[in-house]
């Protein structure tokens, strides 16, 4: 596991004092990388593979997301839908935990396409100016929001 060094933070701050690198055994209590994920390629046409789905059909949106924040002091989470972080220009690092109360949060570089689980709490830094993200999830978003009580 390949880790990155970040700025130290807050002795009351318990989020991980390093970035990690998203790599699917990592992030996997999180959600899914989208990539072919070393599965077979069969003959040279295209190619097609289902990374996730949802059983039930709820409808779903594409959203484009610009970041500009460089800390946040909270946490969302959609209980019932999952949704997707495609980094399209800048850097980013997403901030996640799988906790009824966040707690400890681990922070990676958003430098590959993930899905998150339904229910993680999350959020997005920019490590640039500005950082464009394409997100998808389901058409009907319910949001908790966590005050984190320090900021990341």
């Amino acid at each position: 596991m390949k880790r990155i060094k970040s700025k130290p933070v807050a002795d009351k701050n318990p989020v991980a004092r390093e970035l990690k690198k998203i790599e699917t055994d990592i992030f996997r209590k999180y959600g899914y990388l989208i990539d072919w994920n070393n599965h077979k390629q069969k003959g040279s046409g295209n190619q097609f593979r289902i990374v996730t789905r949802e059983r039930v059909a709820q409808g779903w949106r594409i959203a484009y997301l610009i970041v500009k924040d460089k800390a946040i002091d909270r946490l969302e989470q959609h209980p019932n839908s999952m949704e997707s972080f495609e980094p399209i220009s800048g850097k980013a690092v997403l901030h996640v935990c799988n906790q009824k109360k966040p707690s400890r949060v681990d922070s990676f570089i958003l430098d590959k396409p993930v899905i998150l689980r339904k229910g993680v709490w999350h959020g997005v830094t920019s490590i640039s100016d500005e950082t464009h993200i394409k997100i998808t999830e389901n058409h009907r978003v319910g949001m908790k929001k966590h005050r984190l009580g320090y900021t990341l």
